[in-house]
């Protein structure tokens, strides 16, 4: 093993959405360590094209969706949700995005963060958004 290269710890589960990129930037798009599950920024795209260019709204429910189905193939589900952190390139947008949040999250209410930042990998990704959850019992 290369040094400053670190062995996975033997009960993670990863969790892939497919992307050709997973395998040479060294990601997954949830890792799940006993009840602990983390989903890592996600952005509204399909076959690595963005959807819903230019409407904040559609590129979250779509980010969403995405990421509802990474926390199920980690044993999870949106109610474990604890915590997300929602990125914009444009603040103005967070109404929108956050009413979609809301209607995702509804009464689960995790933890959330709301920042801008300068810019994303596409010039058409508007949102991205991370997830942690706690799986009871698990």
């Amino acid at each position: 093993m290369s040094e400053g290269l670190v062995k996975p710890a033997e009960d993670r589960l990863r969790v892939s959405s497919g992307s050709r990129f997973e395998p040479i930037i060294g990601f997954s798009r949830a890792v799940r360590v006993g009840n602990f599950v983390a989903v890592g920024g996600t952005t509204a795209a399909s076959g690595g094209q963005p959807v819903a260019v230019g409407d904040p709204e559609a590129q979250t429910r779509a980010t969403l969706a995405v990421i509802a189905k990474a926390l199920g193939g980690a044993g999870a589900s949106l109610a474990d949700v604890i915590r997300t952190r929602i990125y914009l390139v444009d603040i103005g947008h967070w109404e929108a995005v956050g009413r979609v949040h809301g209607e995702f999250f509804g009464e689960i209410r995790p933890a959330t963060s709301m920042l801008q930042v300068s810019a994303f990998i596409d010039p058409d990704w508007l949102v991205e958004i991370e997830a942690e959850a706690i799986v009871s019992g698990g």
